[in-house]
């Protein structure tokens, strides 16, 4: 992953980043946030959280819930924190998906949203989300959905334009991916706003050996 690009990139932009993204993130969000089936004692990992942007949604609804959010941008995180700092049940740490600083087995959930068409590695990303959630916990993953025209599109212009971009998957090519990390999908949709935004949605869990 050009973790450098991708880190000074959102430095850059975390200050107009809720605004810029506002509608995006509230279709999009609110579409995961109805997705997932919380409990309120749960654990939550948010990785990639940005500014914090899903977890405040689900606080609303769960003000004890227990969150850890990770991101690469400290700008973005500065803002995360400040977002939540009334919340003790709430943490933030800067970290690579690819080496998460957490124990095994440690969430009830680990959830990924907007983020996966920027990983180098998606197969060491799963493995390390895989690592992460406790037996018969849920991974869940919310992204770009290239079965779209329009995100085909955007894809072949983010590839062109912006260094932290990487790439953006059909629903086929996801499903090869979790199979290959032996997770175990439980659903999936594939659902569409606005003219241009085309997502997927993944809930997995890890298969037992």
């Amino acid at each position: 992953m050009n973790e450098q690009a991708i880190r000074s990139q959102y430095n850059k932009l975390a200050n107009i980043y809720d605004k810029r993204w506002h509608h995006y993130h509230s279709k999009s969000l609110s579409f995961l946030k109805n997705w997932v089936n919380i409990s309120a004692q749960s654990t939550v990992l948010d990785v990639a959280c940005g500014t914090g942007i899903f977890a405040e949604m689900l606080l609303q609804d769960y003000p004890n819930l227990e969150i850890i959010g990770v991101d690469i941008s400290s700008e973005m995180l500065k803002i995360a924190k400040q977002k939540c700092q009334n919340y003790s049940n709430v943490e933030f740490y800067q970290s690579s998906v690819s080496c998460l600083p957490f124990d095994n087995n440690n969430f009830e959930y680990v959830i990924c949203a907007n983020a996966f068409h920027y990983f180098d590695d998606p197969i060491t990303a799963l493995r390390e989300m895989k690592r992460l959630v406790k037996p018969n916990g849920q991974i869940i993953i919310l992204d770009w959905c290239r079965d779209y025209l329009t995100m085909k599109i955007c894809d072949l212009i983010l590839k062109l334009v912006d260094p932290s971009h990487k790439n953006c998957y059909s629903q086929a090519e996801l499903s090869q991916f979790l199979a290959s990390t032996e997770l175990q999908i439980i659903d999936n949709t594939k659902f569409s706003f606005s003219w241009v935004w085309g997502l997927m949605v993944f809930t997995t869990t890890a298969k037992l050996s």
